[in-house]
């Protein structure tokens, strides 16, 4: 694809962060169940932990459009459905990654798109620290949390 992000960004101390123009992941809201998560694959970047659909974002796309691509390829999240509410950027001047956060409009099932993912899941807020979290997504919920309460 032209334009793919699909490529690693190395830091000067060697971690890598996966998006030539920087990630973004959805944090899918509906109140009733909780927020989407998605366990990642054994084989992906810290597999087997639990965080949001997302990924590199192309060349040509907003975090916004990218957050909603890669969540509608792994997780079959329909666009229509969802409110922006807010985004949360991590910017480290070299590579980002946005949290965008959408509240959904009505109940949906996600289905797994790729395979990316083990498992789907709604997951009430307060459940969410009980799961092995992605190294990312975990430092970042207690905020996220807090700001989803007053969104």
């Amino acid at each position: 694809m032209t334009g793919s992000g699909d490529a690693w960004v190395y830091a000067p101390d060697g971690r890598k962060y996966w998006g030539r123009y920087g990630a973004a992941g959805l944090l899918v809201h509906y109140p009733p169940r909780g927020i989407l998560l998605q366990h990642r694959a054994l084989w992906s970047h810290f597999g087997d932990t639990w965080g949001l659909p997302g990924g590199a974002r192309h060349a040509h796309e907003s975090a916004v459009e990218g957050a909603l691509r890669e969540a509608h390829e792994e997780a079959g999240v329909p666009p229509d459905l969802l409110d922006l509410q807010f985004t949360s950027v991590f910017d480290l001047g070299y590579w980002s990654y946005t949290t965008v956060v959408m509240r959904s409009t009505a109940d949906f099932e996600p289905v797994i798109g790729d395979p990316e993912s083990i498992d789907l899941r709604w997951v009430l807020p307060a459940d969410v620290d009980g799961l092995p979290l992605h190294p990312g997504f975990a430092e970042s919920w207690p905020s996220l949390r807090d700001r989803l309460r007053g969104a």
